[in-house]
């Protein structure tokens, strides 16, 4: 494509906190950096003076400064950020106090609820008071079963603002995958609602929770918060643990205390997805995410205290706690609990005018589902405050970045967004100041040394390959819990390139100094000695109008890996001829022959995981016999029995 889908106008980037940055950058160091891949370049250059500036950019509170920016620079792990240094990260997301909206929170019935930043940090406060009283302290555990609503804000502020460190799983997640992930991290606190709301119906949590409690060591207490029309009742669970209800817990009064805390102290605890084993508990520190986050919001999206930021996630994901950060920059949180397309696919678009939302976050998935569906919000919608739209989960198709200009808005930023659970954060994401072009994620973050390289560890400047961080970066993760010699660690980020963080993406850089992102690595599919990344194919796949998803494998097969695709088709269309071979004519004249596969296989549902990703190595391993160790990290494991033993794969 030779022109971008949308530009800035020189206003716009002049207006931005990106083009102020770098200003301010040239001003303090005598610098001519005259736009964003000088910026960028710089920012990899000096990390040991940006990482500071941006601190001050964002006028950052350390209670102690740091005695040294940056020690043992080039040590991947075991570089150390603002050495000495301290500060409190609920502190400088609670830093406004006035009657400006902080959350909405909006259940799927159309409740809502709202908190301004004064009304937010009373309730932190009467939530730590009965956490001091109970003992809480510094690196204790506080871990929520918990929708996205404004009491999981709360849980974690309160938490944070202690040193406590905050662990979340949604309510959907089965019994054995909460125990799984709350199990090892021995939680001394759990918050827990007593039901929820999904696609209309309401679950009752007592019976799950009734699981789960005994198998946590070391619980001290439950905190029960009505919700989703179920009464909170906390006799059920007294046999068990102590429980009390959170009105109770949080009587809302007071000024809340922060304390000071090394730059490094652990904050929070994510998981891997855990579709291959029990998930890995990863552990960021406090300092590191709120740099990231705040360059993030502030830099790359252009995120101000007058915006109302959205992002679809449950507390189950990465994105909510990237979402909840957006507090730091006095900016509105609009929270959404419930099904996307209830009672109508077009839920989440009414919310845009309703809360008036200027940054709208969702899935690729998402996007595709509603172009699937028709929906064109322009037509149906104002949208008058949108300025961007952000989407992560998968690889945004090119045709995705097509439908979003056509049928939300021309004039916008479209940032399709990577990084994960593993850095809490982006390796590359989205930029006001610069061109969207199709198909492309438009920069690599500030301070992200992001290359893509080949097998034998050097720099693909054009053609795809591992994507990789080459220097130390202050949002990598501290560990994982438990992992007391790091050698975990080590093997899952920095076995494959000495001293590289290797990320698990097949990635291509492109002229534009941006990346498209192929797929996840472990799921590349190698037929013939030729690596093709599975996003090649989806995308050519779900352009045929009657396929609504497709997941494809590569079978062992004859010495050799052939492709098998996977389509969940509309109701009422059957897999005929006719449509294969519609199927392999579209990946063919889009694609390459190598791409077309071997088998197309209708299914009546594809397994994903409880953030809605498709689990190519699950299904890759039902195929062939192999066990799935953890089918409670499945949003739906009974669809894992449609790829056993078929038929059309044994010849």
């Amino acid at each position: 494509m030779s022109t971008p889908l949308w530009s800035p106008s020189a206003e716009r980037v002049s207006a931005t906190q990106m083009d102020a940055f770098r200003c301010l950058v040239n001003q303090r160091h005598g610098l001519a950096l005259a736009d964003y891949a000088a910026l960028h370049q710089w920012s990899i250059d000096e990390s040991a003076t940006f990482w500071p500036l941006l601190a001050e950019f964002f006028a950052v509170d350390f209670s102690q400064p740091p005695q040294q920016v940056l020690r043992n620079p080039q040590a991947m792990p075991g570089a150390e950020w603002f050495v000495g240094a301290e500060l409190n990260f609920a502190a400088h997301l609670l830093r406004r106090r006035d009657q400006h909206t902080a959350l909405v929170a909006i259940s799927e019935d159309g409740q809502r609820e709202q908190l301004s930043y004064a009304e937010l940090a009373a309730r932190v406060a009467g939530l730590q008071r009965h956490l001091l009283a109970l003992g809480v302290a510094p690196g204790d555990r506080i871990a929520a079963l918990m929708p996205n609503t404004w009491q999981t804000v709360v849980g974690m502020l309160a938490a944070a603002s202690l040193g406590a460190i905050w662990s979340s799983c949604s309510p959907d997640f089965g019994t054995q995958g909460v125990v799984d992930r709350f199990g090892q991290i021995k939680p001394r606190v759990l918050i827990a609602c007593s039901g929820y709301r999904y696609a209309g119906k309401t679950l009752d949590m007592s019976s799950k929770l009734r699981e789960i409690l005994p198998q946590l060591a070391g619980l001290q207490q439950l905190i029960l918060v009505p919700y989703g029309g179920v009464p909170a009742d906390t006799t059920d669970f007294e046999s068990v643990v102590p429980a009390v209800a959170w009105g109770r817990a949080c009587a809302p009064g007071g000024e809340p205390v922060f304390a000071a805390l090394p730059f490094n102290h652990p904050l929070y605890i994510l998981y891997s997805s855990g579709t291959t084993g029990v998930p890995k508990c990863i552990v960021h520190g406090a300092g590191g995410t709120l740099l990231q986050h705040l360059k993030e919001h502030g830099l790359h999206t252009d995120l101000r205290s007058d915006d109302v930021l959205f992002y679809f996630t449950t507390c189950g994901w990465m994105m909510w706690n990237w979402l909840v950060s957006g507090l730091a920059l006095g900016a509105t949180l609009v929270l959404y609990d419930g099904s996307p397309f209830h009672p109508a696919p077009e839920r989440l678009i009414d919310l845009i005018d309703a809360e008036g939302i200027s940054i709208f976050g969702t899935s690729a998935k998402y996007l595709a589902a509603l172009e699937k569906a028709g929906i064109e919000p322009r037509r149906t919608h104002q949208l008058s405050r949108l300025k961007a739209v952000l989407s992560t989960g998968s690889p945004l198709a090119h045709e995705g970045f097509d439908y979003v200009y056509r049928c939300f808005k021309t004039d916008l930023c479209l940032s399709s967004i990577s990084g994960g659970t593993d850095i809490v954060s982006c390796f590359a994401l989205g930029n006001p100041t610069l061109p969207v072009w199709r198909g492309e994620l438009q920069s690599k973050g500030l301070g992200m040394a992001v290359e893509v390289w080949g097998d034998e560890g050097q720099r693909v400047s054009m053609g795809k390959g591992e994507l990789v961080c080459t220097r130390p970066f202050p949002s990598m993760p501290l560990g994982f819990w438990q992992d007391e010699d790091g050698s975990r660690f080590h093997a899952a980020y920095f076995e494959r390139f000495a001293g590289v963080w290797a990320h698990g993406d097949y990635a291509e850089e492109t002229a534009h100094g941006g990346l498209i992102i192929h797929g996840r690595s472990d799921a590349v599919l190698n037929p013939g000695g030729v690596r093709i990344g599975t996003a090649e194919i989806y995308r050519q796949v779900e352009q045929v109008e009657v396929v609504l998803e497709s997941l494809a494998i590569g079978q062992q097969w004859q010495d050799d890996v052939r492709v098998v695709l996977f389509v969940r088709l509309r109701d009422g269309v059957s897999l005929d001829e006719a449509l294969a071979s519609e199927i392999r004519q579209v990946i063919r004249s889009n694609a390459t022959p190598r791409h077309v596969p071997a088998k197309i296989i209708a299914v009546a549902d594809i397994p994903r995981t409880l953030s809605g990703k498709i689990v190519e190595l699950a299904v890759r391993n039902v195929v062939h016999g192999q066990p799935v160790k953890n089918t409670d990290a499945l949003a739906n494991p009974e669809a894992l029995a449609l790829f056993r033993d078929l038929p059309a794969l044994a010849d």
